[in-house]
């Protein structure tokens, strides 16, 4: 079914649904049952009455039924045209430029939707009524706002004057599946070799940076990696917004950073929670992503006794992300000399994975590094690569092609693997 014939579909429901004269009285079951019954109303017609109509609708399946449907109570009770986009379990992002101009990304691809909200009132009449069911609030003084809606998914909301061109509503979803490594190796992003020496690489406790730009998948891989941290082990996971699915631990701690009130007080950051995670008696301390000051206090968790901890940050390559974790050291120690920020940490960062979203939208694994120093006299790191994707012939502009590859490089800093009594070459 094309997105215009199910547009049209959800809109004649809407209006023969909105005409039934007990509707105001009903509850929310009784609201879905009425709608799913009008909707087999409406193809018995087609099917019966209008040749053209049943063909149109005859490859409505079970999924699309219950898009249609719920589109049609999110219209009425729920969250609008908001409502029917995230009814959709393959739209990954939302982007929302004012309420005419929608774009969603499906498989790593933005489209624009024909569907529009039908004022601005109506767009921020629902971003008031979710952006309260969280308990927070978004008006003139307060316009820019990071929440949560029901399912999970990541909001960020900018309203005018900010936004000039009407509110900007930008929503991150997550599968409800959590990502494993069999997935990634299933879409390509790492083999089954690299999958069994990252395990090792985990149980071991080797402390691990995943980096990548924006959409690169960094929280996705690190939820992978998280399959392989012992059952037993107390961990304690810090985020700005809460996106990890580790599932395999017993004994988990979700801790969650909360902006300041409207007064500007009360703004509980990830360096806080680092500092009392460490009062925890954690086992290892994995942080969603550090962007600033915190990374000073995640460099000293991992230099004192919580090795195996893992985190993610926003970088083009393994050296990029290196010299970031300098400036935002010292954005939380200003006046720490250079070369004491940098062998702290090359001291406690034991492996870099970095990945990369490439010219055909697909994610890829690009280079497994191990990080063995730093060199006072050359004054740079001392870096191992271990596997980096090298492109095949079979290339094109629109479709990668390669692999993952073993470099020629033995692992040097396989002490902490002589430990775990594991006595292999990797």
């Amino acid at each position: 079914m094309t997105e215009s014939t199910r547009n049209q579909l959800i809109a004649q429901l809407k209006t023969e649904v909105h005409s039934h004269p007990d509707l105001t009285s009903m509850d929310d079951h009784q609201l879905q049952a009425l709608i799913a019954a009008t909707l087999e109303k409406k193809l018995e017609w087609a099917r019966t009455s209008s040749p053209e109509a049943y063909r149109e609708l005859s490859g409505l399946n079970f999924m699309e039924k219950r898009l249609v449907t719920t589109a049609v109570y999110e219209s009425i009770r729920g969250l609008g045209v908001l409502g029917q986009i995230i009814a959709d379990p393959n739209i990954t992002e939302v982007m929302i430029n004012g309420y005419r101009d929608i774009f969603v990304e499906r498989a790593g691809r933005l489209t624009k939707l024909d569907s529009q909200f039908e004022s601005r009132q109506e767009l921020e009449t629902i971003i008031t009524k979710f952006v309260s069911q969280a308990g927070r609030a978004v008006n003139e003084s307060e316009p820019i706002v990071d929440t949560h809606l029901e399912d999970g998914s990541r909001v960020n909301v900018v309203m005018p004057p900010v936004a000039l061109n009407g509110p900007i509503v930008t929503i991150r979803r997550f599968p409800k599946e959590a990502m494993t490594v069999e997935k990634l190796i299933q879409y390509g992003s790492i083999t089954p070799e690299v999958a069994d020496v990252l395990r090792l690489l985990v149980s071991s406790r080797y402390n691990i940076f995943v980096s990548g730009g924006t959409g690169s998948g960094k929280t996705t891989f690190l939820n992978a990696l998280s399959n392989f941290i012992p059952r037993d082990e107390r961990i304690i996971t810090i985020e700005d917004s809460a996106e990890l699915q580790i599932k395999n631990i017993d004994n988990l701690v979700r801790l969650e950073t909360r902006n300041a009130g409207p007064d500007g007080s009360g703004a509980i950051t990830i360096r806080d929670l680092i500092k009392s995670a460490l009062r925890m008696r954690p086992d290892r301390i994995v942080v969603g992503e550090v962007r600033g000051a915190e990374a000073l206090d995640m460099l000293q968790a991992m230099n004192t006794g919580h090795d195996g901890s893992l985190s993610t940050g926003h970088a083009n390559s393994t050296a990029d992300m290196l010299r970031r974790l300098e400036t935002m050291v010292l954005q939380g120690a200003e006046g720490l000399p250079l070369e004491a920020i940098r062998q702290q940490i090359a001291s406690a960062v034991d492996i870099v994975i970095h990945l990369s979203r490439l010219r055909d939208k697909s994610r890829k694994t690009m280079e497994i590094v191990e990080i063995l120093g730093y060199d006072t006299a050359q004054r740079q790191f001392v870096v191992n690569p271990l596997y980096q994707f090298r492109e095949g012939p079979e290339s094109t502009k629109s479709k990668v092609v390669g692999a993952l590859l073993r470099t020629e490089n033995p692992m040097r800093n396989v002490q902490k693997l002589r430990n775990a009594g594991i006595d292999r070459v990797i």
